[in-house]
């Protein structure tokens, strides 16, 4: 904080214990030392005769409300409080949750040894090893692929066995740790609004579909002059591209027609954030294994999981 706040912080610190003080010395007369006279009543009175009166705090809570003055002064001493002074002791919370962080990765790192020398493959046998991979899912994966690895509109679904970059685990993992980048280009300038709907219906067609506009014919040949490159002649896609298949009736950003415009039109950017530094490589195998074990990976039997 500015030097200014800071001690602004400071002064009204010190006359709240200041203020407390003097509260105390005024209320410090023993029992005894008045009598209870009509003097001694704060002036209310309610039915005639029911006084309140100013008698003083019993001896133990005054104690106590001078015992909290002094704990005051001594924390203030010890500990941040007063403005910008750090205190005696030298003690942020920054500093006290890096030593928390710490002695959690320690305790997280002894747990995760047992795992360190195995395959994801292999995890996906190990119940305990796909409870932990469970955990990291929620904590991680969750908020994009959903809570059941179905994913939603713009976030690939886990579970069913199409993948933009390939399935194999070696490749799930790399995608976990690594990252990923798609980009589909925009078409709108190149082909116009007509053009857009022909390759839409050409693209509808490879799955069994018809659109509710646009020549398919047409698109076919739109669509092997600028499409070809990345999706293929079949459209079948190209997972070292991270292009998708056109041709299972799988769509990452939606199936309709309008969805499928508004693809070719605009274009895509799909960001997969990278895992591996954060994480590390044991987590992101069991990340991995986790992944595999919802049963959308390529040659791997979980079958009895």
């Amino acid at each position: 904080m500015s030097s200014g706040f800071s001690i602004f912080v400071v002064v009204v610190t010190l006359l709240n214990i200041a203020a407390a003080v003097w509260l105390l010395l005024w209320m410090r007369k023993r029992r005894g030392e008045e009598s209870s006279t009509a003097s001694d009543t704060t002036g209310h009175v309610w039915d005639g005769d029911l006084c309140e009166y100013n008698n003083p705090l019993p001896r133990w809570w005054l104690w106590l409300f001078i015992l909290s003055v002094i704990f005051s002064l001594v924390y203030l001493v010890l500990y941040p409080g007063m403005g910008n002074a750090r205190g005696t002791l030298g003690w942020t919370q920054q500093a006290q949750f890096e030593a928390m962080q710490a002695e959690q990765e320690r305790k997280s790192q002894a747990m995760l040894a047992q795992f360190a020398d195995r395959s994801p493959v292999e995890l996906t046998r190990d119940p305990q090893a796909l409870a932990v991979g469970r955990n990291l899912f929620a904590n991680n994966c969750a908020a994009c692929h959903g809570s059941d690895g179905r994913g939603a509109i713009g976030f690939p679904n886990l579970t069913d066995n199409d993948w933009l970059w390939g399935g194999e685990p070696d490749m799930i993992e790399a995608s976990i740790r690594d990252g990923r980048q798609g980009v589909m280009a925009p078409w709108i300038d190149l082909l116009g609004p007509k053009g857009v709907d022909d390759v839409s219906a050409y693209v509808l067609s490879l799955s069994g579909r018809k659109a509710v506009s646009g020549n398919p014919a047409t698109g076919k040949a739109q669509f092997e002059t600028i499409c070809v490159v990345c999706h293929g002649v079949d459209g079948t896609g190209n997972p070292a591209l991270g292009a998708p298949n056109l041709a299972d009736n799988i769509w990452v950003y939606g199936g309709s027609q309008l969805r499928v415009n508004e693809s070719i039109a605009k274009g895509r950017m799909g960001v997969m954030p990278e895992h591996g530094e954060r994480l590390g490589e044991v987590r992101v195998k069991l990340l991995t294994a986790y992944v595999i074990s919802m049963g959308g990976q390529h040659g791997v039997t979980t079958a009895g999981l």
